[in-house]
């Protein structure tokens, strides 16, 4: 496409050009990530295109979606031309690209690795602003049978109730399970919190014969596991 002066609006465009019927015409992979969100924001302002403002909206994150997908209603509002209602469709465009990520993981995963539950939490919790804890319960065959939201927190810390943790494992007849949760300050080293906690759930699963297999610490990028450094 050639480059146009973004006063011109979307409608003037040659009709190869424009974001909608471009992607009817040559499908969705031929989009830009711009093009993608001019589609959601559907027009501009006075001064610039609706793919001209995507631009600038993702100049502003380094052009990263993912960076993008962090940034708030408030956040996005601040820029010309996205009212709160762009804002919105903007935020809930990219969370239901996350939650896709989530249900591509099998119904039933096998848990072989730390490196699996990384695959299977890091979508849900990686990215967040404040800490989640999760765990994920499995059966004798190593199978994920349920994962489930156990608390919420803030941004350093989150409190677990070791009741609701396997009062849940014997609903699911789970055998053994996995924990985690994540640092939104990126800090993949546990906390001795995250090692009393730890040791806290172990003891109690072994007199329920409900294995503790594992404990994951979740950035954005990486992790930690209890398992691979030998801490439990």
């Amino acid at each position: 496409m050639s480059e146009l002066n973004p006063l011109f609006s979307i409608k003037k465009w040659n009709e190869n050009d424009r974001p909608r019927e471009k992607l009817i015409a040559k499908g969705k992979n031929t989009l830009t990530d711009a093009e993608l969100i001019a589609i959601l924001i559907g027009s501009g302002n006075r001064q610039e295109s609706a793919v001209a403002l995507s631009k600038r909206i993702l100049a502003s994150v380094d052009h990263k979606i993912n960076s993008l997908g962090k940034l708030s209603v408030k956040q996005l509002t601040s820029f010309k031309g996205i009212g709160q209602a762009k804002a919105i469709t903007i935020v809930a465009g990219l969370e239901l690209g996350r939650r896709r990520l989530d249900e591509e993981v099998p119904v039933d995963p096998k848990i072989a690795c730390s490196k699996d539950v990384f695959n299977i939490l890091r979508p849900i919790i990686g990215d967040l602003e404040h800490e989640e804890f999760w765990v994920l319960f499995l059966n004798n065959a190593n199978k994920v049978v349920q994962k489930k939201q156990i608390s919420i927190g803030g941004k350093t810390s989150t409190l677990v109730d070791a009741r609701i943790v396997f009062r849940s494992a014997l609903e699911y007849g789970a055998t053994g399970i996995i924990i985690g949760h994540n640092h939104p300050s990126g800090v993949l080293h546990p906390s001795q919190s995250d090692i009393k906690l730890t040791n806290k759930l172990k003891e109690a699963g072994q007199t329920l014969d409900i294995h503790l297999l594992d404990h994951l610490v979740i950035t954005e990028k990486n992790y930690f596991s209890f398992a691979d450094e030998s801490l439990l």
